[in-house]
C-alpha cells in the first residue's frame, strides 16, 4: 500500500482532510473516522491518522472528489466546536505507528491508539519460519561497559567501529566508541586552541567589510518572527505561530517518509536532546547551505559532545566560529545566537523546518548523510511530539545567558588591545615624521557589534587543506608557549588589512593551498604581544594538546 500525499486544515467547527490519490477509482474508496482515528482506503492508497483532537459523525460531514486533480476533500465535524487542533502540519506524528511484523516489542507505549486492535491481529499472524539466524557470540561484560554512547539521546554505540572509513571524514573525534565524554571535551578544546589563528582573526576584526555585507542577509525566519511579534502586539495573547511557517511539497514528502516512533529517554537523555538541538541550530544559523560548516561548528555532530547547560554550548560555538570557517568574527557568533532564539520562539514548526533543511543538506553530501542516521532524522521525528512548554522554557534559558569575548578562552581582548596599540604607535610615528612640531591624535575605533542577520560562506574542504610551503609554523606550539614569536610577528599595514574578502572574491576548493598574496598583519608587535599567552582551559593538559595537534587537519583559505 502507498501512503498518499495529504494535508490537514481547520476552521472553528470542521477539520478538513485533503488527500491526493491520482489514478485511483473514485467509486472504490472507504473512509472511517471516530474519535481521534481516521482511515482512508482507495486502492492502491491507504492512510491512517491519529488526530490531535476528537471528531464525530453527526450528519454534517461532507466529501468531494476532484477528478482532474485526483484529490479527495473530506470535512469532518469536531466533537467540541471551536476547539483548536494543534500540530496539523506535523505530518509524521499524525501517521499512526506501523504494526510490528515480527515478535512483540519488549516495551510497549501505554495509551497509544490502536494498540488493542493491532494486538488482536498479531494472534492470527503466522510465524515467519524463514527468519534469518546468526550464531551466538559471547560478549564480555568489560567490552559492553567500555563502549561509549552517542547519537540522538545517546542511544547508539559501536556504529563508528563498523563505519570507520566513512565517518573518519565526517567527525573530528577518533574512536568515539571507547572515548569517554570528559576525554572528548579535553581533546576538542585542545584541537580548537591548536587551530586558532590570530592572523586570521585580526584580519576579520579590522577589515570587516565582507562581514558587514554578510550580516545584511535576511533568512526566512526574520519575516515570520517580525509578523509574530506584530501579531502579539495587537492581540496581547499568544497566537498560532505554526500558521506563520509553511512547508514545501518536498518537505511534506520527506515528513511522510519518516517512520513515526517513540523514544524511551530518561531525564538526563531528554535534557541532552534539547541541549543538542540548540547546538545544531546555532551551527545551522551560521551557514544554512554548507554541510561542512554545519557539522564543523556543532560539537554535537563532529565530537559527539554532551552538555550540562546552554552557556557552555554558546561558548563552544563561539570558539569554533573563530577557529574554523572562512569568516571568523564575533559579530557572526552573536547573530547566530539571536537567530536561534527567533527560531525557537516561532515554535516546533520553525524548528522542524530548519531540521528538514539540515537533513536535506546532509543527504546530498557524501558521507555527511551518516549524521542523518545518527542524529537529524530522529530529531525530525522527535520534535513533532516535543512539548511546546519545554521548548519555550529552553528559549527563555537561552535568552538569559550572555557571551563575551573573554569567556571564549582565546585571549581575544588582550590580542585586540595589543594590535590596536601597535596601530596607534605606528600612526603617531608617521604623523611625527610628516609634521614633527605637531602630535597626531590617536584614532583607532573598534568595530561595533551591530545587530544584523548572520550567514557565512565556506566549502566542505576548507579544513582539509595542507599548509602551503613557506608559511609560518603554528602559532600555538604548546598550551604554555607564547602566542606570538618574534619571527612570526603580525603586521598591520598603513592602509589597514591587505585582505578584502568581498572585493577579491575568495573561494575555497579541495586541495588548493592558501595564496600568499596577503601580507602579514602587524609590522611590529612589540613587547606587549611578546608577553601575551593563550590560557589553557580547565581540564586540558599540554600533552593532550600535542597529540591532537599532530592529528589536526591544517585548513587554509585561498584568496585570489
Amino acid at each position: 500500500m502507498l501512503t498518499p500525499a495529504f494535508e490537514l486544515t481547520q476552521d472553528c467547527d470542521f477539520l478538513t482532510v485533503a488527500i491526493r490519490v491520482p489514478h485511483a477509482r473514485a467509486s472504490e474508496f472507504d473512509v472511517y473516522f471516530e474519535g481521534v482515528d481516521f482511515k482512508f482506503y482507495a486502492k492502491p492508497y491507504f492512510l491512517r491518522l491519529t488526530l490531535p483532537g476528537r471528531i464525530v459523525e453527526n450528519g454534517s460531514e461532507q466529501g468531494t472528489y476532484d477528478a482532474d486533480k485526483g484529490i479527495f476533500t473530506i470535512r469532518l465535524p469536531k466533537e467540541t466546536p471551536g476547539q483548536h487542533f494543534e500540530g496539523l502540519n506535523m505530518l509524521t506524528a499524525l501517521l499512526a505507528p506501523r504494526k510490528s511484523r515480527s515478535a512483540k516489542p519488549l516495551v510497549e507505549e501505554i495509551g497509544a491508539s490502536g494498540v488493542a486492535e493491532e494486538g488482536a491481529d498479531d494472534e492470527d499472524e503466522e510465524f515467519d519460519w524463514e527468519i534469518e539466524q546468526t550464531p551466538y557470540e559471547e560478549v564480555s561484560e568489560s567490552t559492553l561497559q567500555s563502549q561509549c554512547h552517542y547519537g540522538f539521546g545517546n542511544l547508539r554505540a559501536g556504529v563508528v567501529q563498523r563505519l570507520q572509513d566513512e565517518l573518519s571524514e565526517v567527525i573530528d573525534i577518533k574512536d568515539p566508541d571507547f572515548t569517554p565524554v570528559t576525554e572528548r571535551r579535553q581533546k576538542r578544546l585542545a584541537a580548537e586552541l591548536a587551530k586558532f589563528d590570530p592572523d586570521h582573526y585580526l584580519a576579520d576584526f579590522f577589515e570587516d567589510e565582507a562581514v558587514e555585507q554578510i550580516l545584511k542577509y535576511s533568512p526566512w525566519w526574520n519575516d515570520a518572527h517580525a509578523e509574530m511579534v506584530a501579531s502579539l502586539g495587537k492581540n496581547q495573547e499568544q497566537g498560532d505561530s505554526a500558521a506563520l511557517v509553511s512547508f514545501s511539497e518536498e518537505e511534506k514528502y520527506q515528513l511522510r517518509k519518516f517512520v513515526n516512533k517513540s523514544y524511551l529517554l530518561d531525564k538526563t537523555a531528554h535534557r541532552q536532546v534539547y541541549y543538542g538541538l540548540v547546538d545544531i541550530l546555532l551551527a545551522y544559523c551560521y551557514e544554512v547551505e554548507s554541510a561542512w560548516t554545519i557539522r564543523k561548528l556543532s560539537p554535537t555532530l563532529c565530537w559527539f559532545e554532551t552538555w550540562t547547560d546552554v552557556h557552555e554550548i554558546l561558548v563552544s560555538f563561539g570558539r569554533r566560529v573563530l577557529c574554523y570557517p572562512l569568516y571568523r568574527h564575533f559579530k557572526l557568533v552573536l547573530k547566530a545566537y539571536r537567530d536561534t532564539i527567533k527560531i525557537l520562539q516561532l515554535g516546533k514548526s520553525a524548528v522542524l523546518k530548519c531540521l528538514l533543511d539540515v537533513h536535506k543538506v546532509f543527504q546530498e553530501n557524501d558521507p555527511a548523510y551518516i549524521l542523518n542516521d545518527l542524529y537529524i532524522s530522529d530529531y525530525c521525528v522527535w520534535i513533532q511530539k516535543a512539548k511546546s512548554k519545554k521548548l519555550a522554557a529552553l528559549t527563555e534559558a537561552l535568552k538569559a545567558v550572555s557571551l563575551s569575548k573573554a569567556q571564549l578562552g582565546l585571549e581575544l581582548p588582550e590580542l585586540e588591545a595589543a594590535a590596536l596599540l601597535v596601530q596607534e604607535e605606528e600612526g603617531a610615528g608617521r604623523a611625527a615624521q610628516c609634521n614633527p612640531s605637531h602630535q597626531a591624535p590617536h584614532s583607532s575605533p573598534e568595530p561595533s557589534d551591530s545587530d544584523s542577520t548572520s550567514s557565512s560562506g565556506t566549502e566542505d574542504s576548507a579544513s582539509e587543506q595542507e599548509e602551503p610551503a613557506g608559511t609560518q609554523p603554528s602559532l600555538l606550539t604548546s598550551l604554555q608557549a607564547p602566542l606570538l614569536e618574534e619571527d612570526s610577528a603580525l603586521i598591520i599595514r598603513e592602509s589597514g588589512l591587505c585582505r578584502n574578502m568581498a572585493s577579491q572574491g575568495c573561494e575555497v576548493s579541495q586541495g588548493q593551498p592558501l595564496a600568499s598574496a596577503r601580507a602579514p598583519l602587524i609590522e611590529e608587535l612589540g613587547d606587549a604581544l611578546k608577553m601575551l599567552r593563550v590560557s589553557t582551559p580547565h581540564g586540558v593538559s599540554a600533552g593532550s594538546h600535542g597529540s591532537v595537534e599532530d592529528a589536526e587537519e591544517r585548513g587554509q583559505v585561498p584568496c585570489d
